[in-house]
């Protein structure tokens, strides 16, 4: 029976690997296609600035791509955290929740069986 548990946990393992291994996947490609947003935008921005010369264009791009993507990072945890906040928070109301269903499901069950044996105490007493 333990086998059989630690195959079941292995595969649980397993599944939870991946997840992970893909949320990373995605995030990495995310933070890529946001510094290229910020590469597209500081160059569209350059563009607007002709009389800037190659070395001065070159040095705003950078600045620009480098303040674009702290404000990115900073946006992005303030999400991390407040998601973070929100699963804690529906975990919680989702336990209460199951708490009652159960609570619900169980009392119902006594009565049900309640009201039987005092249907059968009934039969029996005619």
């Amino acid at each position: 029976m333990s086998e059989g548990r630690r195959s079941g946990d292995t595969w649980m393992d397993q599944d939870r690997d991946q997840d992970q291994a893909i949320n990373e996947i995605e995030g990495f490609l995310l933070w890529e296609a946001e510094k290229d947003r910020a590469r597209t935008r500081a160059q569209a921005f350059c563009a607007g600035l002709p009389w800037l010369t190659d070395t001065q264009r070159r040095e705003v791009e950078l600045r620009y791509c480098q303040d674009q993507r702290d404000a990115s990072r900073a946006y992005l945890e303030r999400i991390a955290v407040r998601s973070a906040t929100l699963r804690t928070e529906y975990e919680g109301v989702y336990r209460a929740l199951r708490r009652r269903l159960i609570t619900a499901f169980l009392s119902g069950s006594v009565a049900v069986a309640a009201l039987l044996v005092m249907a059968a105490v009934g039969l029996t007493a005619r």
